[in-house]
């Protein structure tokens, strides 16, 4: 029986009582996971960074063959490595799988392997049929995230190229396929790939594959099967780590970096007016030893309900696992102290998993509280009155104790720095000129709240 290691409290609006996230031991024994991928069956399928991928039975047993072995094709250390693993939607007639690697070379590379045909727990590692290979110049920020969509295409999300700044500014290159979301037909035995005719920049100013630009170094990316949505954790430069939610549908987007990081101005440089650009649903800053965001999954599985629609990431540096609630504001976990937290996976019930990178262990995810009226049921969604404001800004739907507000300008310089909400759950903004801002309302240090303001 595997035992319960963890309780995070987290703090819920309005009502007293906790839900927990509780994580429970799994698996251990592992090299470095990046990432964890289910083939519609029981089994998971967890990418080492070392470029092995091993197979986790539903008992948490873990197969002593290894499922692949392209160590000798990766380069593996810091961010590089093997990093992204999807299964074909018709896997279990094609035995088509997907994988992103940094080759030899540092190239990002995507590329699909056979599994075995005499055993279904290993893969054919001379099947390999390389799709992408893209140079990079510097050995960061490498991306690495893939997925299929509903649609069937293979979605691609790749890092800036590195080296802090983007100082090629490929990201806003859209003829660049760096600091991009990428989608591809891979469903054709005769070119490497297909563009499907409806991505945007096909035969305009553009790479075919491009789908949406404006991304530094996106850790991870996942598509929420309810609500259509893609989910994108974009890591910052050096103060805010942002989370992204946009239809999945809507095609062309410009996330903003590097003229952005997250809602602030980084280098406006040539960059286009910011109305053309698509801003984070959620920021967080650094406070509380945070640094670098984990991206996660909407959670839809059925175990446990008051989970549900809740997207769940995590920050690698706090070891903190944070919930970003269908109001956008963001509750966070104590810190699980000693887990860096790397990536997160569903198996094929939707039930939610999380790897450490630093010590090779798999945990499930579970909750103390099973129904969704414990905490739900009174909540009111978030809201910011009058907009625009002037003298005091008024907070409805967000309380707790200790609550301070930020105020930034939209090129990142504080006007108001952790200012007391006051007993009404007022702000007091006299004093700052007219103009856009953007409000950061804090609850202690596990929770927060973020929002574009008008003063006028």
């Amino acid at each position: 029986m595997k035992k319960l290691l963890f309780a995070g409290s987290v703090f819920c609006s309005l009502i007293f009582n906790a839900q927990t996230i509780n994580l429970q031991e799994f698996a251990t024994g592992l090299t470095s996971p990046v990432e964890i991928a289910h083939a519609n069956d029981s089994r998971l399928f967890v990418v080492q960074q070392n470029g092995i991928i091993k197979i986790i039975q539903p008992s948490g047993a873990i197969n002593a063959a290894n499922f692949l072995n392209i160590s000798s094709k990766v380069t593996y250390g810091g961010e590089r490595g093997l990093l992204g693993l999807a299964f074909h939607p018709q896997y279990s007639t094609n035995g088509y799988f997907f994988v992103y690697y940094n080759d030899t070379s540092g190239n990002l590379t995507v590329s699909r392997f056979t599994v075995s045909a005499s055993d279904p727990n290993v893969a054919d590692p001379s099947t390999e049929k390389i799709l992408l290979n893209i140079p990079k110049p510097f050995d960061n920020h490498n991306g690495g995230s893939i997925h299929f969509g509903s649609d069937g295409y293979l979605w691609i999300v790749t890092g800036d190229g590195g080296n802090g700044g983007d100082p090629n500014n490929n990201a806003q290159n859209k003829n660049s396929l760096l600091g991009k979301m990428l989608r591809i037909d891979v469903n054709t035995n005769t070119a490497p790939y297909n563009i499907p005719s409806n991505n945007p920049f096909v035969g305009v100013d553009g790479a075919d594959e491009v789908w949406a630009y404006g991304l530094r170094n996106a850790w991870k990316f996942s598509f929420d099967p309810v609500t259509g949505n893609a989910l994108i954790a974009d890591v910052g430069q050096g103060q805010i780590e942002e989370i992204n939610r946009v239809p999945v549908t809507q095609a062309g987007i410009n996330y903003g970096w590097r003229c952005y990081e997250g809602n602030n101005a980084y280098n406006t440089s040539g960059c286009a007016a910011a109305s053309t650009m698509t801003f984070p649903v959620a920021v967080y800053d650094h406070s509380g030893n945070r640094c670098s965001i984990t991206g996660g999954y909407v959670y839809r599985g059925s175990a446990y309900p008051a989970l549900s629609g809740k997207y769940i990431f995590a920050d690698y540096c706090s070891t903190q696992i944070g919930m970003l609630n269908a109001d956008n504001t963001i509750t966070w976990t104590p810190a699980f102290s000693g887990n860096n937290f790397s990536t997160f996976g569903i198996n094929n019930q939707n039930e939610l998993f999380v790897a450490a990178v630093n010590n090779g262990k798999i945990y499930r995810i579970t909750t103390g509280t099973l129904a969704t009226q414990e905490n739900e049921g009174f909540a009111t969604p978030v809201r910011l009155y009058p907009i625009p404001a002037s003298e005091k800004i008024f907070i409805d739907g967000f309380y707790g104790t200790d609550m301070t507000a930020d105020i930034k300008t939209t090129e990142g310089r504080k006007v108001l720095d952790s200012a007391k909400v006051e007993s009404d759950y007022s702000v007091n903004i006299t004093g700052i000129p007219a103009g856009t801002y953007f409000i950061n309302i804090k609850s202690g240090d596990l929770r927060s709240y973020s929002q574009k303001i008008i003063i006028k």
